[in-house]
């Protein structure tokens, strides 16, 4: 199975240098992933020389190689690069596997051409990147890999074993410390492992040797995992006149969406996600998104649905051009159910939720979620209100007598001091005026950070919780830190 390599040596300063054009890649340079107590995430060469190494706190990095310059990580600019990488590679195979930022497999079978034909055509489809890629091409996965890393343009076109053999031992990316534990032994080639006789090399490097073995012997029969391809289906709407008021750009919309869901037909899928992008006369750009609660390819639904999210949409002139795109798409029909009359209207919410949108900003209309935590107040936490595909599965069964199924519910408010009272260890008077404690529990302790003063995260937290009913029927929860109480819940 012949496949192609694609990677790119150093991946994220590449990037960085295409945010910062004045960045020398071939001086001394440190890249990090933040300013405070930051880590050296990658390094050139010249500052590898200098002791530099991935995985160092800056302050070692920069104690080592004081001239080296420190540029910092962007994440989102690093996935945004990799995905028009891969995205560019779609057009050299439709089998592309990402492994990771800066390298990707490519298998090139049923592919016309041959070898260095293959590789013209993956240097074409990254013609417009400025990465410094390189690609190499082989018989397996790891032969692809070990061509690229010997240079750009290199091809294996003989016998795996002795196109590796004379590669060392970094190629196979194992542990430091076995490396050298393999030069005590005078190892330092492939071609040298490859020569160790396999049953005793893998009893004394246990199992994973084995694989080490068969790489070092040009053998590798892992097959490719080509990525998951994002579906869109997109149609636009230009050149037919500008729209000056709302009825004119509403009726445009409906004839793009009755386009859309015709495509959508076509391919059997639904859609989980629109995107609508309004060009204007004046060269502004608003782009709009909006959730759609049970993926759907009803065309009434998705033209409510847009319609809700442009409420509230100020434009300061008339538009000239409409893009809806169709994304996160689902496949088959939508599940139902014969008892289902008192599930909610999934469609209903879906335009709630646009509204929400058009009203709050995107992304805005929140909801809680009870997470694991030992404080009170970390007990939650919130994303963003989403609606999971609604299908019932058989009746539902009669819901239990409300005496039997009620709970008390802890309210967290606002954290306040309150005045408590303490006898024989435990709380027994809360609050001005004071009213007595006719029942507690706890304490419950908690205690963080308790590293804080070493490390500098800050000072350590130790608090003990307890509940209390008042004798006026009242159910708190207050907090003792060190000689100082507070109200934090209150139970309803």
């Amino acid at each position: 199975m012949p496949v192609v390599c694609v990677w790119i040596p150093a991946f994220r300063l590449a990037v960085a240098r295409l945010n910062k054009p004045e960045v020398d890649l071939d001086a001394p340079l440190i890249l990090a992933d933040k300013i405070e107590r930051g880590r050296v995430v990658d390094c050139t060469l010249t500052a590898a020389a200098l002791g530099v190494r991935p995985g160092m706190t800056l302050v070692q990095a920069q104690a080592v190689a004081n001239e080296a310059r420190t540029v910092f990580d962007d994440p989102l600019a690093d996935a945004r690069v990799w995905a028009e990488v891969l995205e560019a590679l779609d057009a050299a195979s439709p089998l592309v596997e990402d492994d990771g930022l800066g390298r990707a497999f490519l298998e090139m079978q049923g592919i016309a051409g041959d070898a260095a034909g293959w590789v013209r055509a993956v240097h074409g489809a990254l013609r417009d990147t400025d990465l410094g890629a390189r690609v190499g091409c082989g018989a397996n996965r790891f032969v692809a890999g070990a061509a690229a890393w010997r240079g750009d343009g290199v091809v294996c076109e003989g016998d795996p074993a002795a196109f590796v053999a004379p590669l060392p031992l970094e190629v196979l990316e194992i542990d430091h410390g076995v490396r050298e534990r393999l030069r005590l032994l005078g190892v330092t080639t492939l071609g040298e492992l490859a020569a160790l006789p396999h049953g005793p090399f893998v009893r004394r490097f246990g199992t994973e040797a084995a694989m080490w073995h068969d790489r070092a012997r040009g053998i590798d029969e892992r097959p490719l995992k080509p990525r998951a391809r994002a579906l869109r289906v997109d149609r636009r709407l230009y050149g037919e006149g500008e729209a000056s008021s709302e009825e004119q750009v509403l009726f445009a919309l409906r004839t793009l969406v009755g386009w859309v869901v015709d495509d959508l037909a076509a391919a059997g899928r639904r859609a989980g996600r629109l995107v609508l992008s309004l060009e204007c006369d004046d060269g502004e750009s608003h782009v709009l998104t909006t959730r759609v609660a049970q993926p759907t390819a009803v065309p009434a639904t998705l033209f409510e649905l847009l319609r809700a999210r442009l409420e509230g949409v100020t434009l300061t002139a008339p538009v000239t051009g409409l893009r809806l795109a169709a994304e996160e798409l689902a496949s088959g029909g939508v599940a139902l159910s014969l008892f289902a009359a008192s599930d909610p209207d999934p469609d209903a919410i879906g335009i709630v939720l646009a509204r929400l949108d058009a009203a709050l900003g995107e992304g805005k209309a929140l909801r809680a979620r009870v997470v694991d935590g030992p404080r009170i107040e970390r007990r939650f936490a919130l994303e963003p209100f989403t609606l999971e595909i609604l299908a019932t599965r058989g009746p539902r069964a009669e819901p239990a007598p409300l005496a039997a199924a009620a709970t008390l519910q802890l309210r967290i408010v606002p954290t306040r001091p309150i005045d408590v009272r303490i006898f024989e260890g435990a709380p027994r008077f809360v609050g001005s005026p004071p009213q007595q404690v006719v029942d507690h529990a706890g304490p419950w302790r908690v205690e963080e950070r308790w590293w804080g003063p070493a490390t500098g995260e800050g000072a350590p937290l130790a608090r003990d919780e307890y509940d209390v009913c008042l004798d006026d029927g009242a159910l708190l929860r207050i907090a003792r830190e060190g000689d100082a109480w507070s109200v934090r819940g209150i139970y309803d």
